[in-house]
């Protein structure tokens, strides 16, 4: 028998297969002009070689990509469940681990960029490989010291994951001329090849708990698919490098340009409340990966004796993050222009506020996966339009993760959530009274100017 959780996947994935026609349907027409603009161009005898070169990039970079982000997706569902359940520590502590996580992934993240010049992209990526393997093989062990080491392993991992793979493919299509038409084509491709992998992965994980009867396994396969990626890149890619690191490496941790980013942001009031309105939002996700084993397994009539299906669960929120984008994208291509992606900026902060309010108000855990799922969904809107979280609202940002994350355990969980929602209710009325007006502004501005 089918149950509850199976079936919301299923109807998750009709929708978004339904989703993914309309989107397509909707942008046909741009696909047909650019098809016969590149038609065009071939028959002239121009850019053969770099569409040659765009096939090749692309399949060298989606398979490695489909590759690692598999093995992060694999250990999603099964973190919280590992520590707290199967090693038997308390939450408090499981906090302790995600926070080493996240702090080690913030200081390194400013460090990635200057190792990438410094010592090559496609060795990072490398270098990624093996700390990832190392993170994998220390969760395997129930001792706290190796648990931890592993935690600050896995942040540098992912410090890398999101910055050396994308930073490699920029500088491999600049090298080959390639237009940034292209360029936004493959990170097009790689962002709906996330999404079924994370599905796909979600479910693996799953089943695989399932035959083992232990959480570790996932992570035993992220770690071969890991050395799979260490074996593709080094055979498939070749090297680049940036900048000599020079300038970077008299200011490591960027407080230069925190000194200049305060400066700017301090004179423009537009700035300030779009970089807190990414301090809320990113905040209230990296407080949602924490949160929501436990807040569903409180709501669970029948667990522990029954266990959630996490994977299944986690495959229905990343399929939900892609119906948000591909809503998204319907909607740009409907109607874009700067006062439609604030209006939309704004109306994403309020709908992630009222799901995680309705999360935290109802005890039912059918209306808490549905208000997840559509938080998940917000996440699928917001990603497409974010700009760069600068440095500067990162410590922010920091501070209110680690406080939360510290605070938010057993009978406080609500109230962090309900916190997250305030803030991100808070974020949607600032965006809409100074973001939207000064898009209006600038709209208005720009139509009187026009020769009539």
């Amino acid at each position: 028998m089918v149950g509850f959780y199976e079936l919301q996947l299923i109807l998750l994935i009709s929708l978004c297969l339904i989703f993914l026609f309309l989107e397509r349907h909707v942008s046909r027409r741009k696909e047909k002009e650019k098809d016969l603009h590149t038609a065009e161009r071939l028959e002239n005898g121009e850019g053969a070689v770099s569409h040659n070169s765009l096939a090749t990039l692309t399949r060298q970079y989606l398979i490695v990509y489909a590759i690692v982000m598999g093995a992060d997706w694999l250990q999603g569902p099964y973190v919280y469940s590992l520590y707290r359940e199967q090693y038997g520590l308390s939450e408090r502590m499981v906090a302790v681990l995600f926070v080493t996580g996240f702090m080690s992934a913030g200081l390194t993240a400013p460090l990635v960029g200057v190792w990438a010049d410094q010592h090559g992209r496609k060795k990072l990526c490398l270098a990624f490989c093996l700390t990832y393997m190392f993170t994998c093989c220390c969760i395997t062990v129930p001792y706290l010291p190796i648990l931890l080491l592993g935690r600050v392993s896995g942040g540098i991992s992912t410090s890398i994951l999101y910055s050396a793979f994308e930073s490699w493919l920029v500088s491999s299509a600049g090298a080959l001329a390639l237009p940034s038409a292209e360029l936004s084509t493959i990170f097009g491709r790689a962002t709906l090849v996330n999404g079924f992998v994370a599905t796909g992965a979600g479910v693996a994980s799953n089943q695989l708990v399932v035959l083992t009867n232990s959480f570790t396994s996932p992570f035993i396969a992220s770690g071969a698919l890991l050395v799979l990626a260490y074996v593709v890149i080094r055979a498939s890619w070749g090297e680049n490098f940036g900048g000599n690191g020079t300038t970077a490496g008299k200011d490591l941790f960027q407080l230069r340009r925190l000194g200049q980013a305060w400066r700017i942001v301090r004179d423009d009031p537009m700035l300030l409340v779009i970089g807190l309105t990414q301090t809320c939002f990113e905040g209230s996700m990296y407080l949602f990966v924490f949160l929501w084993v436990p807040f569903l397994q409180e709501a669970s009539p029948t667990f522990p004796a029954i266990a959630l299906p996490l994977g299944y669960i986690f495959s229905s929120f990343m399929i939900s993050m892609m119906l948000g984008s591909l809503l998204y994208s319907v909607v740009i291509t409907q109607s874009g222009g700067l006062t439609v992606h604030a209006k939309l900026s704004s109306l994403v902060c309020a709908f992630a506020a009222l799901a995680l309010a309705t999360s935290v108000r109802s005890e039912s855990e059918c209306v808490r996966f549905w208000a997840f799922c559509a938080f998940e969904a917000c996440v699928g809107m917001y990603y497409p339009h974010r700009a760069t979280l600068s440095s500067l609202f990162r410590v922010p940002l920091n501070v209110f993760v680690v406080v939360s994350l510290m605070t938010g355990v057993s009978s406080a969980r609500g109230a962090v959530l309900s916190a997250s929602s305030l803030m991100l209710a808070f974020s949607a009325l600032m965006t809409a009274f100074v973001v939207v007006t000064r898009a209006d502004d600038h709209v208005s501005a720009e139509a009187s100017l026009r020769p009539e």
